[in-house]
């Protein structure tokens, strides 16, 4: 395993992050085939995500497992998606936007280690905030162009990020601060770990529910799933040629 938390993330999440990027909806968005109503619910998909994301940072912002991590002015994407959901479903869009059950899903699993194992949100924002860095401009310029949208920016605010000067910088500090956490090697893995789960859940977005796959719904209303459980069942749910 590399010596520094960033690179080992890096390698350790390499297929699986292929994975996410050749998920279906993210392959014919790179070749600017989206509908409207298909940007939409990913926008709304994307906004419980963030809420509940950054709603766990907050509550740990001063825990040193993840209080060098903390760039609100940069990097959180809530008030820009807020932004964005109320261009696309209008002034009401809180009691309009859909809420799917694999983002429920998501959504529980980020609180779940926010409330009891703090140290793992490393994983969810490495996975996320990096994410948006690296591609968040070249999908802006696809969606707007596929989907008409204003030269203005509006209905896409989530990809931009007007306190960072240069995402290349940014990104070399983030995982600097990353590299300094004090970890011992059993925590290191489980964040690696829970970065591959990460990616795996941002996939299950892009798939529709396994007909008469009941089992694993019901027990989020039983409360804390484990990781191990979690990942396996993801995989068990999730096309291998995906």
């Amino acid at each position: 395993m590399p010596q520094d938390l960033s690179e080992a993330l890096k390698e350790a999440t390499k297929e699986v992050h292929a994975r996410a990027e050749n998920a279906e909806f993210m392959r014919n968005f790179q070749k600017g085939q989206v509908t409207r109503e298909g940007f939409k619910l990913v926008m709304a998909s994307l906004y419980h995500i963030y809420k509940a994301l950054e709603e766990e940072i907050e509550r740990n912002k001063e825990n040193p497992v993840y209080a060098p991590l903390y760039f609100p002015e940069e990097l959180h994407r809530r008030a820009a998606l807020e932004q964005d959901l109320a261009f696309w479903y209008g002034p009401r869009w809180q009691e309009t936007i859909p809420y799917t059950p694999a983002t429920r899903r998501y959504v529980q699993r980020l609180q779940e280690v926010g409330r009891r194992q703090p140290e793992l949100l490393v994983a969810h924002a490495y996975t996320r905030y990096l994410g948006d860095l690296s591609g968040g401009q070249v999908l802006r310029k696809i969606a707007q162009k596929a989907l008409d949208l204003p030269s203005s920016g509006e209905g896409l605010a989530f990809f931009t990020f007007p306190n960072i000067d240069s995402a290349t910088k940014f990104k070399q500090l983030y995982r600097s601060r990353m590299n300094s956490l004090e970890m011992t090697p059993e925590v290191k893995g489980r964040v690696i770990e829970e970065a591959k789960t990460a990616f795996l859940l941002n996939i299950q977005q892009d798939v529709p529910p396994v007909p008469g796959k009941v089992g694993f719904e019901e027990s989020l209303e039983e409360g804390f799933v484990d990781r191990t459980e979690l990942f396996e069942e993801l995989q068990e749910l999730l096309p291998r040629n995906a």
